[in-house]
């Protein structure tokens, strides 16, 4: 009963979220569309819920402002219910493209065509993130034999971080971490994983170091009590990639739009608020990480079933 309100309140929450985007889109219909005869192209961009949906909203909302006056397209962020949702929204919600994390997108390539363009490159010279299997310090656990029985979060099973690194760990000990844990659940967001394990919701968590870190500069405890048991490789930061079919004229202006940002004072301050030094070139080469972590996982992308419910 817990799970099924919790998730009716995050609907709704998005639901009002999205309700507020649409009326400061028409408050500045004025300015972004000065000819009614003529409407503007709309553009949806779906993102994954990584952490507070207020915080991820305020963060992409000037983005979108930013490119919908640079190119005259309008821009519409929409966050998602879960990761695996930018797969199915893609058709159901007729997206146009979606911030990707690393293993979203080998999936989304692989199953819907989708192909990637931009990723942001953070103050420090980094565009990639790794994932860290993270505990309390007086948890006692430190190896896979201390896990046994314990309670494990996950993020999500569309997720590098949040669950491709913990299986690829796992099943390197030859365990079966549905059996082998006392329990095991998704929490939704890397952000939720750290809290629970730092609140002793959960024993053990899958996360990605970058929230890790943005979370440990707000709260001591975070970097105070818990530790790091292992890591995965590192892998591209959420991507920005489009939907195969979609103008490629649209997808150069916006290509072209993002890598400019760090040019122009405008787009300086709005990297600066978005926490990016500026925006990089992406291709599929960049995901060969990925590629071999799922194979390692003995994963076929193709075919992997990305429900947390199966």
């Amino acid at each position: 009963m817990l799970k099924i309100l919790s998730s009716f309140l995050l609907a709704l929450i998005l639901v009002v979220l999205s309700g507020c985007s649409r009326t400061e889109q028409e408050r500045a219909g004025s300015t972004l569309s000065e000819d009614p005869s003529h409407p503007r192209q709309i553009l949806r961009i779906g993102l994954i819920p990584e952490q507070n949906i207020f915080n991820q909203m305020e963060r992409y909302d000037s983005l979108a402002h930013y490119l919908s006056r640079k190119i005259g397209v309008d821009i519409q962020f929409k966050i998602l219910l879960r990761y695996g949702n930018i797969i199915e929204n893609f058709v159901s919600e007729g997206l146009d493209g979606a911030f990707f994390g690393s293993f979203a997108y080998a999936l989304a390539h692989e199953k819907i065509g989708v192909q990637v363009a931009v990723r942001p490159e953070y103050p420090d010279g980094r565009s990639t993130y790794y994932g860290m299997i993270i505990v309390r310090k007086d948890s006692g656990i430190r190896t896979i034999g201390d896990m046994r029985d314990k309670r494990f979060a996950f993020v999500d099973k569309a997720t590098t971080a949040g669950y491709l690194l913990p299986y690829v760990y796992f099943r390197r000990h030859a365990v079966d971490y549905r059996t082998y844990l006392r329990e095991s659940y998704f929490a939704g967001t890397h952000e939720n994983v750290i809290m629970d394990v730092l609140n002793r919701k959960a024993d053990i968590g899958a996360a990605k170091n970058t929230v890790f870190s943005q979370l440990a500069a707000k709260n001591k405890r975070i970097a105070q009590e818990l530790q790091m048991l292992e890591r995965s490789p590192d892998v591209p930061e959420n991507a920005l990639a489009f939907r195969k079919d979609l103008d490629p004229e649209i997808v150069s202006d916006i290509g072209t739009a993002l890598l400019n940002m760090h040019e122009d004072l405008e787009g300086v301050q709005q990297l600066k608020a978005f926490g990016a030094r500026r925006f990089i070139v992406t291709t599929n080469d960049d995901y060969r990480p990925v590629y071999r972590y799922a194979q390692q996982a003995g994963i076929r992308l193709s075919t992997y079933d990305y429900l947390n419910d199966r």
